[in-house]
């Protein structure tokens, strides 16, 4: 079974609220592209680089007459569409692209580096009351 393809109609805004409004195949790359300007022209050059409003389409042709409506509205309209999905104007893509830290608890990693470290962590602390403390072999004892 074939995956579906999904396009996308979208709208970048840079900090001053210039409007940018296009079509891809691959929102998440388009919006990593669009933040990197790399993408050369009207975004580029005046910093166009915030994702703040998409609509999803299943076929190519309706995400294209989509864009072409958009573009043919005018600015009071568009910040109004905006508005319906994104009141605050956050930037949708915030995040994308970045490393994600994982948060694996210490007993379910198996690599002795970081057991270490954690232990480290509660000599430093302290015993936390949830480990017994260490104690000597008593046959060791000589006093």
């Amino acid at each position: 079974m074939r995956d579906d393809k999904c396009y996308y109609g979208y709208i970048m805004a840079s900090r001053s609220l210039t409007l940018y409004t296009g079509v891809t195949g691959d929102i998440y790359c388009r919006a990593l592209q669009h933040k990197a300007g790399e993408v050369e022209g009207f975004t580029k050059k005046y910093h166009v680089n915030r994702l703040v409003y998409y609509e999803t389409f299943k076929y190519v042709n309706n995400a294209i007459n989509r864009e072409k409506q958009i573009k043919a509205w005018t600015r009071a309209k568009r910040l109004a569409l905006i508005k319906t999905m994104n009141p605050t104007w956050q930037d949708l893509a915030e995040g994308w692209g970045e490393a994600m830290k994982l948060q694996i608890p210490h007993f379910v990693r198996d690599d002795n580096s970081k057991e270490v470290e954690v232990g480290k962590d509660l000599e430093k602390k302290g015993n936390s009351g949830d480990q017994k403390p260490r104690q000597e072999n008593p046959s060791r004892n000589t006093a």
